[in-house]
């Protein structure tokens, strides 16, 4: 009889696994010095998400890279001491499913009123409509056993009008009737001719593979040999950048450090985000003209302002050029090529560096990673969980022959931390030994990390299986993220209620959320709180989120004093 299998053992495991490759992560060495410093606890010990992989774990070993850097540039900026590093694993779990989490007056994510009370980013209605929705989901295809995750991205027609479908369906309401005519058409074509088709129209859908036939494929083949994340010197001969001055006894690391944020939807916000929670200065940049979701942005413009500025108009680049003379870090999470295009890529913005004499630090997030023949594709979290195999091992997992993707957006979070660690390594080496860096997180390379850490072993994976309720197996390949995602949140409310004790609680049990009124919602929130605590270092919101496009293209709008507060 084997131990009994232990979270907390297991992300000890995982984090000693991304110290011992400090050197390929360009992590600084006391990040490795300084590995006993970072404890794990939780309060149950026990795995959380139906999943085969161990996400809570894997998460919670990349928040203690992040804590242990955030201590190292405590030391460079406010004197060396022993700086203990804390990661709870319930924090964690939350901050992996925190969309599913935040609420809006109360109402979250799955609440259809909850949309009343959203700016409605979603301009071409491709999260609105339920028809044009399942434009991006997994489907067989005319092959036997071949599934392809067709994506319609936030715009949908193109991907519709591909397989033969109108745009638009007002006749097509019901969930069920939907799946049926969407999937129908699909299986009219083998995957190799969608995946043509979609080369032709750059759509971000992709084949369901099998890990062990997606690392046989040129691309796979090459990257399951890159490390998880990446941080490189850009060029340039730049002396080291001083963190500003800080206020008299501030306790936050990164308080005056200018971020632009070009993203949208949750990976790259994500990056954003962590970066808002050690006093980082960030401005989120959105084109008036571009979809977003609306949802995601209460939980992940969180600590920020946001501007609209189109890139495309002399006025737009005009005060995006004023705010770049100052930023410290441009985090691009747009299709890999879109900002160079327009200009204000990692090399463009390392010559600028050497004109003001001050490194700049640029963090890029996709989806396929940034080697390899497939390293353009566009992508989103479901794209990189089917490519990489993920998907089918959760089908498997459920005792399926088919590919499911996973509940929650779990594989963004990893990558956010990802980029925010990429970030962090950037703004150090910027300060100890000067240039610019330029850092690389991709959704795969996040699915890849969790197939190198291993699965649960067969007992374990038994046993989470025992442990699950029959409408879990009921979930099928062509089901929505959302209809998988909420049947799950369901089965781990009733499994796990100290996960979801409300930020305003009287039960005395520590909450994972707090909650804030926001004037620019007019609403109370409630969001993910941040989840390293690392001594002599103060990790927290300063302001509550915003929808996109609420704020000016302004730095000194930082320093007004906001009328939002925190609650609990």
């Amino acid at each position: 009889m084997g131990s009994v299998y232990s979270p907390v053992r297991e992300t000890g495991r995982i984090f000693s696994y991304l110290c011992d490759q400090a050197e390929r992560l360009n992590l600084p060495s006391e990040v490795v010095e300084s590995k006993n410093a970072v404890s794990f606890d939780s309060s149950h010990d026990e795995v959380y998400f139906p999943i085969p992989f161990k996400e809570t774990e894997t998460l919670a070993a990349l928040k203690g890279v992040e804590g242990s850097l955030a201590a190292a540039i405590a030391n460079l900026r406010y004197g060396s001491q022993k700086r203990d590093v804390k990661v709870n694993l319930e924090r964690a779990t939350a901050f992996g499913c925190q969309a599913y989490m935040a609420k809006v007056d109360g109402l979250s994510k799955l609440d259809p009123e909850v949309k009343k009370k959203l700016k409605d980013t979603d301009l071409l209605a491709a999260q609105s409509n339920g028809y044009r929705r399942m434009s991006a989901n997994l489907y067989k295809t005319k092959n036997q056993g071949e599934f392809f995750h067709i994506h319609g991205s936030l715009e949908a027609t193109t991907t519709l009008n591909m397989i033969g479908l109108d745009g638009h369906r007002p006749d097509l309401t019901d969930y069920e009737e939907i799946i049926k005519v969407i999937e129908s058409h699909v299986q009219k074509y083998t995957a190799a001719e969608l995946e043509e088709m979609n080369k032709e129209r750059k759509q971000a859908g992709v084949t369901a593979f099998k890990y062990e036939d997606f690392i046989k494929t040129p691309h796979g083949e090459l990257n399951v040999q890159q490390p998880p994340w990446k941080v490189s010197r850009l060029k340039g001969d730049l002396p080291p950048t001083p963190f500003p001055a800080s206020r008299p006894g501030s306790k936050k690391i990164l308080e005056g450090i200018k971020v632009l944020e070009l993203c949208r939807i949750i990976a790259g916000p994500t990056v954003a985000r962590i970066l808002t929670e050690y006093g980082a200065d960030v401005l989120k940049v959105t084109s008036p003209s571009l979809s977003d979701v609306p949802f995601f942005q209460v939980d992940g413009n969180m600590g920020k302002h946001a501007v609209d500025l189109d890139l495309k108009t002399e006025e737009g680049r005009r005060q995006f050029e004023e705010l770049l003379a100052d930023a410290d870090v441009v985090v691009d999470g747009y299709r890999p090529g879109a900002i160079e295009k327009l200009g204000y890529g990692p090399e463009a913005l390392s010559s600028l560096a050497e004109k003001r004499g001050k490194g700049i630090v640029y963090v890029n997030e996709n989806c396929f990673g940034y080697e390899g023949e497939w390293a353009g594709r566009a992508g989103w979290q479901q794209i990189a969980d089917c490519v990489t195999g993920v998907a089918w091992a959760q089908g498997q997992f459920m005792g399926l022959s088919n590919p499911v993707v996973p509940p929650f957006p779990i594989s963004d979070y990893g990558t956010g931390c990802m980029g925010a660690i990429a970030a962090l390594t950037g703004l150090y080496h910027r300060a100890k030994t000067g240039g610019s860096y330029h850092g690389k997180a991709s959704l795969m390379h996040y699915d890849l990390l969790l197939f190198a850490v291993g699965k649960y072993s067969e007992e374990v994976q038994e046993k989470m299986r025992a442990a699950q309720p029959p409408e879990f197996f009921k979930l099928r390949h062509c089901d929505s993220v959302d209809r998988i995602s909420s049947t799950v949140l369901k089965i781990m409310q009733a499994r796990f209620p100290h996960l979801y004790v409300a930020a305003d609680s009287a039960s005395g049990q520590e909450a994972l959320t707090e909650k804030w009124y926001s004037k620019a919602y007019n609403a109370d929130i409630e969001v993910v709180r941040p989840i390293c605590e690392i001594d002599g270092i103060e990790n927290k919101f300063e302001r509550a989120s915003r929808p996109n496009g609420t704020d000016r293209a302004s730095w000194e709008d930082f320093r007004e004093v906001e009328e939002d507060h925190k609650k609990v």
